[in-house]
Parts: structure tokens; C-alpha cells; sequence
């Protein structure tokens, strides 16, 4: 699905569709960018919140023995790119 005919509500707020949120990773509570460009609106998904991504580092990541600042903060900067 790469279009939807949606109704805009009272508030003025749409729907994503279930396919275009499930094929983005958008759950409630994830961060959207909503841009207007040449007469069109562009959602895009965002990074997603710090907690979430240190929420999946704590999952993925090794446990720490030692903390070097500096290579984890490299290390949080990759995986924020995932």
C-alpha cells in the first residue's frame, strides 16, 4: 500500500493506515516529522526517543564491565542509526 484516501477528523488529525504504520515501526507514542513541501504533506518517522533507544541498547548491547565515555557514546551514536 503506498496510498490511502483518509477523512480528516474534527480536530483536523487522519489515520495512518494499520500497513503504513506497521511497514514504518510506528506504534503509539513514536515521533513523526510533518513536513509541507511544492502543495504536499510529508510524514516521515523520526529517530524515535532517547528512552527507546536506550530502552534497545540495555536489550542488544553487551554488559559493561568497565565505561569509557568515549567509546560509548560512539557506540550509542551507531546504534541510534540502526
Amino acid at each position: 500500500m503506498d496510498q490511502a484516501k483518509m477523512t480528516v477528523g474534527p480536530k483536523g488529525q487522519i489515520v495512518i493506515p494499520n500497513e503504513m504504520r506497521r511497514a514504518l515501526k510506528i506504534a503509539p507514542g513514536s515521533k513523526v516529522l510533518v513536513t509541507y513541501r511544492d502543495g504536499k504533506v510529508i510524514i516521515e518517522k523520526t529517530g524515535g526517543s532517547s528512552v527507546a533507544v536506550l530502552a534497545r541498547i540495555a536489550k542488544e548491547g553487551p554488559p559493561l564491565t568497565e565505561f569509557d565515555p568515549h567509546l560509548a557514546e560512539k557506540e550509542i551514536e551507531e546504534r541510534t542509526r540502526r
